[in-house]
């Protein structure tokens, strides 16, 4: 039997070429996966569990009879307008005016607000409302009394075109909003609220749709999104039953967009 020997010089360049194609496969594997848009469990927030908001005016009880409404809200254990202590705000778009109020009206995108009365200019029909206390990084406080929700009628019409059911299960989307650029594009909080549902495995969920990726969320929790392109991203959450399926509701499927911008 002859034995056959690859002489050196040729081993050495069938070494090279070998390493070469490990360092490309290499390469290209760690652009693949820069490049795919993770999903994370946002931590380390103070939780402000006593933290509470009560809508004093409007009271929701009768019709208004001017657009341009008055709100007034208590605000106890919270405090308006401070930075929230916590290393997110080294990472997450931070608000330089501190923590504040979200204000939602019919789940269009909400209004920043970091005093406890303002008015607003609203026309004429039926409104629903949900306000819940945000911190200065825009992640809602989740508890039972950090929330109000209630109908707005403004003038004599009482139909309510939206549809809304205020015992049904119900999302609302907050987060992402508008632009984001620099060092804030890096890191993107994903916050919604809901009512009267939980999330689990078996049961009810949360489908993020993000550009042509999608994820399933079986916990009410925020979020933090990485490796978004730069430009516009497209993202869609909507409430879904056990099967998949979407739970009706005006407000549980929401498409937003939102833009990715390199400079400061």
């Amino acid at each position: 039997m002859k034995l056959y020997q690859i002489p050196l010089l040729a081993f050495s360049g069938l070494l090279l070429f070998s390493c070469n194609l490990m360092t490309k496969k290499t390469e290209s594997t760690t652009e693949q996966e820069t490049n795919t848009i993770v999903i994370e469990k946002l931590m380390d927030s103070p939780q402000y569990e006593n933290a509470e908001l009560v809508l004093v005016q409007p009271d929701g009880t009768q019709a208004l009879s001017n657009s341009e409404v008055n709100f007034d809200f208590n605000v106890s254990n919270y405090e308006l307008g401070a930075i929230t202590e916590s290393v997110n705000t080294e990472v997450l778009a931070n608000s330089a005016k501190g923590q504040h109020i979200h204000f939602i009206l019919n789940n269009q995108p909400y209004s920043a607000h970091y005093e406890s009365t303002f008015s607003k200019n609203i026309p004429e029909g039926v409104h629903h409302l949900v306000a819940f206390l945000s911190r200065s990084y825009h992640e809602s406080v989740k508890n039972e009394n950090s929330v109000i929700a209630t109908k707005i009628q403004v003038g004599d019409d009482d139909t309510n075109s939206i549809g809304f059911d205020m015992n049904a299960p119900t999302l609302i989307y907050s987060r992402p909003k508008g632009t984001y650029k620099g060092q804030d594009t890096e890191s993107i909080l994903l916050d919604f609220f809901l009512f009267n549902t939980e999330l689990s495995e078996k049961g009810n969920y949360v489908k993020v749709s993000i550009n042509e990726t999608s994820f399933d969320l079986y916990e009410w929790a925020p979020y933090v999104l990485k490796n978004l392109p730069v430009g516009e991203n497209t993202i869609t959450l909507s409430l879904v039953n056990s099967e998949g399926e979407f739970i009706e509701g005006p407000f549980n499927s929401v498409t937003r967009t939102i833009t990715l911008s390199e400079d400061e």
